[in-house]
């Protein structure tokens, strides 16, 4: 029970790899609020999870793009557990795969609102509430895709690009309040994300699997636990960096 009274506020929550942040941080005794878009779908996780492992888990909508929409959403978790003193920024969206002149100006923007700015408005509305609960852990969710490129993904790749120079930022400005801010870098994951993009599981493992050393998708459970790491006292004296988790993507 590495998590035990700990109280986390985890966006994109609702499915995939949020979704597995929640239900790995709840099995190590953290209250957990389950914030995305889709409501309907995180309530009825957290109810899951609150049966499964005996912790207080809720389910809040939040539009991480919009300030007032994170701002109550967080407010409503500190409300409800009395406090916060972890967060994870799992929540990203899927941009078409274009060249920059062919992108439209208004997919660029929401692929930056949602990717990079909403990491930015979670961690300014909920750093003050673990300033007052004495320190904390925040996590932001980078990517293989930050340290290297993908044609047509220009516009995903200077997001996560942008979340590890946040995190060192995030990381200097809070180091005396006991705040530690790092990232999580997931390679290819075997979420239903993929579908979008390759359209079955077996497809995206065929011709995405063996671009990692280790030759296959990582799962959900897997970049999970490495938030649990980060998010617990075992990674006490780690703050600005970034949890590297691709298979080896970026080792060739």
């Amino acid at each position: 029970m590495r998590l035990r009274g700990r109280k986390a506020f985890i966006t994109g929550a609702a499915k995939g790899i949020g979704l597995s942040v929640a239900r790995a941080f709840a099995a190590e005794g953290a209250a957990v609020a389950l914030a995305d878009i889709s409501e309907e779908e995180c309530k009825k996780q957290s109810l899951e999870i609150k049966e499964t492992c005996n912790v207080e888990a809720i389910g809040i909508k939040c539009d991480v793009a919009d300030t007032g929409s994170v701002r109550n959403a967080i407010a409503e978790t500190s409300e409800v557990f009395d406090g916060l003193d972890t967060i994870a920024c799992m929540a990203a969206t899927l941009t078409e795969r274009l060249d920059v002149v062919d992108l439209p100006e208004d997919e660029w923007n929401r692929t930056l609102n949602v990717n990079l700015t909403g990491s930015f408005l979670v961690c300014k509305h909920g750093i003050p509430l673990l300033r007052q609960g004495g320190g904390g852990s925040i996590i932001l969710t980078a990517s293989q895709m930050g340290q290297v490129a993908w044609p047509g993904s220009t516009a995903y790749c200077t997001t996560k690009g942008g979340i590890l120079q946040l995190v060192k930022g995030i990381a200097l400005d809070h180091k005396d309040e006991n705040i530690r801010c790092n990232s999580i870098s997931p390679g290819g994951i075997a979420t239903d994300r993929l579908l979008a993009r390759w359209g079955d599981m077996e497809t995206a493992e065929k011709e995405w699997g063996p671009k990692h050393a280790l030759g296959r998708l990582g799962q959900p459970d897997e970049i999970a636990a490495g938030a649990v790491f980060l998010a617990s006292n075992e990674s006490s004296f780690m703050t600005g960096t970034d949890l590297l988790l691709d298979g080896g993507y970026t080792a060739w």
